[in-house]
């Protein structure tokens, strides 16, 4: 079931980050867009959040990192050494390597704030998956305990 989930989340995230029309993928931009200066495009969302509204802000801040949050909950979930730094640095490469084919195709932009945001959110996905088996497994204990 993990596995099937882990699919559908590649192919929703590939749709979702490359075909959607809903999130402003009109199609390929004349132009190659890309910020290489860290909190750059975080503090101009947070300044001007009147003027971009707080749907435009939600969905760059907090969407950049629930996006990628299932992520880290299925490459920990996948693995049998669960290591941090291995989600890390699969969250960390997934997200330069997204950043990167929207710079390559010109569908999007290659923001480094997002690749922050992003492997904000594998790391907060890795969390949530050890909170979740540290409980399965108390809770496997007791049952054997009962027996």
């Amino acid at each position: 079931m993990g596995k099937v989930l882990f699919v559908l989340y590649i192919g929703f995230l590939i749709y979702f980050l490359f075909l959607s029309d809903w999130y402003g993928r009109e199609g390929v931009m004349d132009e190659y867009r890309y910020n290489l200066e860290l909190f750059k495009e975080i503090r101009r969302f947070i300044v001007y959040r009147e003027q971009l509204g707080a749907f435009a802000v939600f969905s760059n801040l907090f969407g950049n990192i629930l996006i990628f949050v299932p992520f880290g909950f299925f490459i920990a979930m996948a693995s049998s050494s669960r290591s941090f730094f291995k989600a890390l640095f699969n969250s960390l490469g997934l997200s330069l390597c997204v950043e990167i084919l929207q710079l390559v195709t010109r569908v999007g932009s290659f923001d480094v704030d997002d690749i922050l945001l992003n492997t904000i959110g594998g790391m907060l996905g890795y969390i949530v998956f050890m909170i979740c088996n540290l409980i399965r497994r108390k809770c496997y204990v007791r049952k054997r305990k009962r027996r």
